[in-house]
């Protein structure tokens, strides 16, 4: 271990838990879910309103190449590089927006899923200027974004992702870290939460249009209480939703009162979670929701 890495792990020892502040808004109203169908498990459960036409063909310029640009503001690009990250496993290329040169305030990192690479993650256009609302969330309340490539989804993507993290705690060790992962992604999200290692470094989960692991049960990041957002579309057809419902469940009956959340976008298909997941109300959900 680099003698940097090593002040970092010892800062996150010594350091106290400072409660989390909220992130500011930014065009929540364009971002806004249309609509709740049915509310369960004290606000933990979500059925939101989903419609092609409207969230898709009325919100983009081009249907799901361009979002109109009421949605976009392009002032993170002052702030965004295109990096290469030196880790124990190798090189990680990421594109990074906000506190690039350390002490952020919270440290997001999105995993794309089979056939993405890190510029998914960061187009301001498409999935409805999703991404583009998250890059302003970050530069704008001093965060941290990254969106790295990395070369599997198996124990070689796994180590390249915790090098990553460890690097980025080494820069803002007081700054939680949150990784979200797109369909396939999820895979390295649940590696990443059996990892002891790295799951001490780990501050919450976003799983979107994305898997189960019922390993995490056992897992080290289970046993911290590191929150989990999901998201999914109830016409998933490559993730059946009742399956990952199912898997909400069991969290809930293995922990009763676990930090752990579901938002259902109904008629929504595999993409629809990165689309229409509300970045600044899934973020200051998992914010408050640290272990006291």
């Amino acid at each position: 271990m680099s003698l940097r890495l090593f002040l970092a792990a010892f800062c996150l020892l010594i350091l106290p838990v400072a409660a989390q502040a909220q992130l500011a808004p930014y065009k929540d109203d364009y971002f806004a879910y249309p609509g709740i169908l049915k509310e369960a498990d004290n606000g933990d459960y979500l059925v939101v309103d989903y419609s092609e036409m409207r969230d898709i063909n009325a919100r983009d310029a081009t249907p799901e190449r361009r979002v109109r640009d009421a949605y976009v503001s392009l002032k993170p690009r002052r702030a965004q590089k295109d990096l290469t990250v030196a880790t124990p496993a190798g090189p990680v290329k990421t594109l990074a927006v906000g506190a690039i040169a350390g002490d952020a305030s919270v440290i997001v990192i999105y995993l794309h899923g089979q056939g993405g690479n890190r510029l998914q993650g960061m187009n301001d256009y498409t999935f409805g200027g999703n991404f583009n609302r998250l890059k302003n969330l970050m530069a704008r309340n001093g965060g941290l974004y990254l969106s790295p490539d990395f070369s599997d989804f198996e124990e070689k993507g796994e180590a390249e992702i915790a090098g990553l993290i460890a690097q980025a705690k080494a820069s803002s060790p007081r700054a939680p870290v949150i990784v979200a992962c797109g369909s396939a992604g999820g895979m390295l999200c649940w590696r990443l939460a059996s990892d002891p290692q790295a799951a001490r470094m780990l501050s919450g989960l976003v799983l979107l249009g994305s898997l189960w692991d019922e390993d995490f049960l056992s897992s080290p990041a289970f046993k911290g209480q590191v929150p989990v957002f999901f998201g999914h579309g109830s016409r998933d057809p490559v993730f059946a939703i009742e399956k990952q419902e199912a898997f909400y469940r069991a969290i809930r009956r293995a922990a009763p009162g676990y930090p752990v959340r579901f938002h259902r976008f109904e008629t929504g298909n595999h993409g629809t979670p990165i689309r229409m997941t509300d970045w600044r109300g899934a973020l200051n959900w998992i914010l408050a929701a640290q272990p006291k």
